[in-house]
């Protein structure tokens, strides 16, 4: 069997940088989607398809063992420099081997099998809303616009030791497999993946039109996405690298690709600054916009209320005196305090996070760091 390849990487229409990263050396294929704000995610996806890659090539252990040895490269990164405390990242992988694929997968990331008209969910996802489902607490009506919906249950990085999920999918000539970030399924829906991918024979073109699709419903993250096609043949052909925006399957010492073009990011950020603007506009116009408020749920950061440490939901902004967060806890960490520490000089302004859980993450680290500068005070002669 041969393998034809598309692929794509966006960053969407919110964020600046990229926090996706992919990985393209046959017989492998991967897609990772990094958290801890833009330098950890981008440092955690990576940190972590780097070190199985390398292993890969060097053909040490299993892709099981490989992706745990990208966890503890992750986890042990996080733990030694401040600058990405708390990163983490998904990974979903999968190598190509004769007729049968062999999937790994840690996080929300997924991958998919299309064959004979129908669309199959293969990787089941580490979050919190999905154990919710599982035990009938909520619909998955319920679940996609769950406050929590972006919470974790399981991510490369944040523990030293990670349970990896592994299946063997046998594979027939015709089938295609998606590998993709939740920018993708967090999007549109999985009827409109699957027409899409139905309706456009071509692997690179199918990959530019679900990313374009992405997009269009708003684009709010990072977008990357694999489309493998299983056909006749023994030869692996890479993606493009001539079409807009798509990257060859990586040489030797470059397994992956997460940037876009300098070019590209300037575009994107005045493309931002742009729909500041129109967002600001939008907001005096209706308040009570479902869309806009249901984005804003998955935004938190670690801040100042009432002069002390507190965690909001939302981004720390207002727009004509609308303000476009709220406070979720209120500690009982004097701000004061923490700002006198180097590390949390921009408190008042606000220190972004991904999630609810990275937030409680901060919260602890600036407790800790506040009694480690007490004992030190107290031992200073």
């Amino acid at each position: 069997m041969r393998i034809e390849v598309g692929v794509l990487t966006d960053v969407g229409h919110v964020r600046e940088g990229n926090e996706d990263a992919f990985a393209i050396e046959p017989p492998l294929y991967a897609v990772a989607d990094g958290m801890g704000g833009h330098r950890g995610g981008e440092v955690a996806s990576q940190l972590a398809l780097q070190t199985v890659v390398e292993r890969a090539r060097a053909g040490e252990g299993t892709l099981a063992d490989q992706v745990r040895a990208a966890n503890r490269a992750v986890f042990a990164r996080s733990s030694a420099d401040r600058k990405v405390m708390g990163m983490g990242t998904t990974l979903t992988a999968a190598v190509v081997s004769g007729e049968t694929a062999h999937l790994v997968h840690v996080g929300d990331s997924r991958a998919y099998l299309l064959r004979a008209g129908a669309l199959r969910q293969l990787t089941d996802d580490h979050t919190l809303v999905n154990r919710m489902i599982k035990t009938g607490e909520i619909t998955e009506r319920e679940a996609a616009i769950h406050p929590h919906r972006n919470v974790l249950l399981r991510s490369l990085g944040t523990d030293p030791e990670i349970a990896v999920d592994e299946q063997d999918v046998g594979l027939l000539e015709g089938d295609r497999l998606l590998l993709c970030s939740d920018g993708l399924t967090g999007m549109i829906t999985e009827d409109q993946i699957q027409a899409i991918l139905e309706a456009t024979p071509q692997p690179q073109d199918a990959a530019e039109r679900l990313v374009k699709a992405a997009n269009g419903a708003g684009g709010v993250d990072n977008i990357t996405v694999i489309v493998l096609d299983v056909l006749p043949g023994d030869d692996v052909e890479p993606p493009d690298p001539s079409r807009g925006g798509v990257t060859a399957a990586p040489a030797a010492g470059a397994p992956v690709v997460t940037e876009p073009s300098e070019e590209r990011r300037m575009r994107k950020r005045r493309w931002v600054r742009a729909a500041v603007i129109v967002v600001g506009v939008l907001l005096a116009i209706a308040v009570a916009d479902t869309a806009l408020r249901a984005w804003l749920e998955t935004r938190w950061y670690v801040g100042v209320a009432n002069e002390h440490v507190a965690i909001y939901q939302g981004i720390p902004a207002d727009v004509f005196g609308f303000q476009l967060s709220h406070v979720v806890e209120q500690t009982d960490i004097p701000a004061a305090d923490a700002i006198a520490l180097p590390f949390y000089a921009g408190l008042r302004q606000g220190i972004n996070v991904d999630t609810r859980h990275d937030a409680d993450v901060r919260v602890q680290q600036i407790r800790s760091d506040l009694q480690k500068a007490k004992r030190t005070a107290g031992a200073a002669p």
